[in-house]
């Protein structure tokens, strides 16, 4: 009953109507895996070698270069499996396809593009660097990589954080720092009545007492600000690569030797919240205003 529905050599002429889809697939196939695997286990290794040769004290632009590389390997791949599958004329011949292209590329293609400069003004800036820490409006962290669209930022929790190149560029960034170390600054507030300048020194010397604070630079005190009930003052050190080091408990321990180290030493950290009145206090009888006599 079937043989006698279908057509004769019904399935050369299936076979055939396909015979072109899968010619173009495969061509296109061909194109892309062989221009993609030469450009990404070849092209792009021996770049990379050869930028990091001549930029080893700039690991962003090798992180850079690697990352555009990839991007130009798949567009130029994709480019030559359109070509190979017998489509290279279309982006020649038909005017709606490139007003198409143009259009689609001009409203949907503004944030990449302008993250793509974003990018390489943040790849060119001799003071960003990949292994910098920086702090910005949204956050802090290291910097891990430059990519297409956004800077991954590893947060001192272990996080990795995608910022878009956009966000950074416009909006202050600040490495003060350095590389290799993170200044850690704490205020404690200290009474009036107490000796400042005892303070200071004990503070320094609360700092120096850390097993992660650096010797070089050494730590430092000041007297900050002169305020109404307390002088605040402040002590300033360093410590190792923030990555190796949890901040939260390095501020912790600190905040913990400051407050034992100056009970010890029988410094008031802080005046009470209430205010001490002195004085007499008088209570005479409504009447007459004579004093009124002691247990009435």
């Amino acid at each position: 009953m079937i043989g006698q529905l279908l057509p004769p050599n019904w399935l050369p002429d299936v076979v055939s109507a396909y015979d072109r889809i899968l010619s173009e697939l495969f061509w296109f196939t061909v194109g892309f895996a062989v221009v993609y695997l030469v450009g990404r286990f070849a092209v792009v290794p021996t770049v990379s070698r050869v930028v990091r040769s001549r930029n080893r004290n700039n690991p962003t632009i090798e992180t850079a270069t690697r990352t555009y590389l990839r991007v130009l390997v798949i567009s130029f791949a994709t480019l030559t499996g359109v070509i190979a599958a017998g489509y290279g004329s279309v982006f020649s011949e038909s005017a709606v396809i490139i007003a198409a292209l143009t259009f689609v590329l001009g409203i949907a293609g503004q944030q990449v593009f302008g993250s793509l400069i974003s990018g390489m003004f943040l790849v060119a800036d001799p003071d960003f660097n990949v292994g910098d820490w920086i702090e910005w409006p949204g956050g802090e962290g290291t910097v891990e990589a430059v990519d297409f669209r956004v800077t991954r930022v590893r947060t001192r929790d272990n996080e990795t954080v995608s910022v878009p190149n956009t966000e950074l560029t416009s909006n202050a960034l600040t490495r003060p720092y350095g590389r290799a170390r993170y200044r850690v600054t704490e205020e404690v507030y200290v009474a009036y009545g107490e000796d400042t300048e005892r303070a200071l020194l004990e503070l320094r010397q609360t700092a120096e007492a850390g097993d992660d604070v650096l010797d070089d630079p050494s730590p430092n005190t000041r007297v900050l600000d002169l305020g109404e009930n307390a002088i605040t003052i402040q002590a300033e050190f360093w410590i190792g690569d923030p990555m190796d080091a949890d901040i939260v408990t390095v501020r912790s321990d600190f905040r913990r030797r400051v407050k034992r180290r100056f009970d010890e030493a029988g410094i008031t950290l802080a005046p009470p919240s209430a205010q001490s009145l002195s004085g007499e206090i008088a209570v005479t009888d409504r009447a007459d205003g004579s004093p009124r006599p002691d247990g009435a």
